[in-house]
């Protein structure tokens, strides 16, 4: 039996019980819902959601008006919090839209706090968004359903980026540098049917622990 932390929006359940369904052995515990002990997880993921709150974020004059959904800070406060202990203790980490931006923010990035075209309907669940991929990168798609309005801008120390948008070099998959395993990506793999390998690559290294 693995041990799983998240946090995750009610309406993003259904998008990850069939990857979670394929490994029974594995105990997702959510902390919308409840407490979560840090030191019993196996491993971290980090899923979609609202902007990181104003006062989080490690960048100096932050525009309100560019914070475009309703903030959660109790779940920023937790996320954070997950974050250094996991780092901490060498968990795998897989970060998911909001969670590629908050990885990069708990490591002392920042944030590119409003983009054009790249929350349109379309983008949400169909893979369009056509990548250029790192010649290191170790997971690869040629199009992904990226839909998002923030963005990563200056990268944290310890990254390397190893996909953006090949429209206009927007950042979209990430990895921990010297660290077993920490891949963020900015698009959605849970609301696709091409991306098992990430799914397996993540779960497998949850598993072995």
């Amino acid at each position: 039996m693995a041990n799983l932390a998240t946090w995750m929006r009610p309406k993003d359940e259904k998008w990850f019980q069939p990857f979670f369904a394929k490994h029974p052995d594995i105990h997702v515990f959510d902390a919308r819902k409840g407490d979560v002990a840090l030191n019993q997880m196996d491993g971290l993921l980090l899923t979609g959601g609202f902007d990181i709150s104003p006062e989080f974020l490690r960048q100096e004059n932050v525009d309100p008006t560019l914070i475009h959904n309703d903030v959660n800070p109790v779940r920023d406060r937790w996320e954070f919090d997950a974050i250094s202990k996991s780092l901490a203790r060498g968990l795998p980490i897989l970060g998911i839209c909001r969670g590629i931006q908050a990885l990069n923010v708990a490591l002392g990035g920042t944030l590119k706090l409003d983009i054009p075209g790249h929350d349109l309907p379309e983008q949400k669940e169909n893979d369009i968004q056509p990548l250029r991929y790192d010649r290191n990168a170790t997971h690869r798609f040629e199009r992904v359903n990226s839909a998002h309005h923030q963005a990563v801008a200056r990268v944290a120390d310890g990254f390397e980026v190893d996909a953006w948008c090949a429209s206009d070099d927007v950042i979209e998959q990430m990895c921990l540098r010297n660290y077993p395993f920490a891949v963020a990506v900015q698009y959605h793999p849970e609301r696709g049917k091409i991306y098992d390998a990430l799914f397996e690559d993540f779960f497998e290294r949850l598993e072995r622990r």
